[in-house]
């Protein structure tokens, strides 16, 4: 086996926070956490939720964190779905140093608990101080789970979302330099979902309220000059048609547009996984 940029951490909730009614800011502690790392951006970690009736999520050996992570995959596959972590990918929002704490944004899609909340949003809505999760994230900063990644040559940027890569977006801006145009597009349930998105550059942003609207309010917009990079991420469908009209209308080369489905409307990350779609 080779070491892999991946390690398992076990933490425990520090405090949690309802940042507006459609996301939930659950900060993490734990011993190993100096050995966390993040390349900012869109940092992707899986987090492993314990299921009902369990103190900690129920995991595969091990060991030390490093190995070979398709292994570690692979065994944690080999596990009964009813016993084994709920596995979910999630971004991260900071990793904090001095005290070293790892915040991640959970969207609930609305305040109060609904018979469609999934087991992460069940787990979101009732976090307190204390509960025990996992989290596989990387321990350099330089790895293969983050996406935005603009050439040097980019003049502007363009970025859509929703609310499930909001936190992402939300990283993004803070890491931008300083005077760069960008123009972003976020999908919310209600307006009240709205956050205010720090960034130095030139930034437009603009809130939608309708499921689905980015590709149509895209190409309704007047986009700048110049060589573009753009970065897409939210409902699969959604994603498929805006990079389709940034690269079919607009003229986007292929390898300047990133896009990533963080979920499919009427299927369940459960399923995708049994399916092997979402490792």
């Amino acid at each position: 086996m080779t070491d892999s940029p991946y390690q398992y951490f076990d933490v425990r909730v520090v405090r949690a926070e309802r940042l507006t009614p459609a996301m939930i800011r659950v900060t993490f502690g734990g011993p190993d956490l100096p050995r966390m790392a993040s390349g900012g951006r869109d940092q992707r970690i899986k987090i492993f939720l314990p299921h009902p009736g369990q103190d900690a999520p129920v995991m595969p050996d091990t060991g030390t964190g490093t190995g070979d992570t398709l292994d570690w995959y692979a065994a944690w596959c080999a596990l009964d779905p009813a016993v084994r972590g709920i596995m979910r990918t999630y971004t991260t929002r900071a990793l904090r140093r001095d005290p070293h704490e790892l915040t991640v944004d959970f969207a609930v899609h609305g305040a109060a608990p609904s018979p469609a909340d999934g087991p992460a949003t069940s787990w979101a809505r009732t976090a307190r101080p204390g509960a025990r999760v996992g989290v596989l994230a990387p321990v350099d900063e330089e790895n293969g789970a983050y996406d935005f990644r603009p050439p040097r040559d980019t003049d502007w940027l363009l970025l859509a979302a929703d609310e499930s890569a909001l936190p992402a977006v939300a990283g993004i801006l803070e890491i931008l330099p300083p005077g760069l145009p960008t123009r972003v597009w976020v999908e919310v349930h209600d307006l009240a979902d709205r956050q205010p998105l720090s960034s130095r550059t030139d930034t437009e942003i603009h809130w939608l309220t309708t499921e689905g609207a980015t590709t149509g309010a895209i190409r309704g917009a007047d986009l700048p000059q110049g060589t573009p990079y753009a970065w897409i991420a939210g409902e699969s469908a959604t994603v498929r048609a805006v990079r389709r009209h940034l690269v079919g209308d607009r003229g986007f080369a292929r390898e300047r547009v990133s896009f990533s489905g963080y979920w499919r409307r009427n299927t369940t990350t459960d399923e995708l996984i049994d399916r092997g779609e979402a490792a």
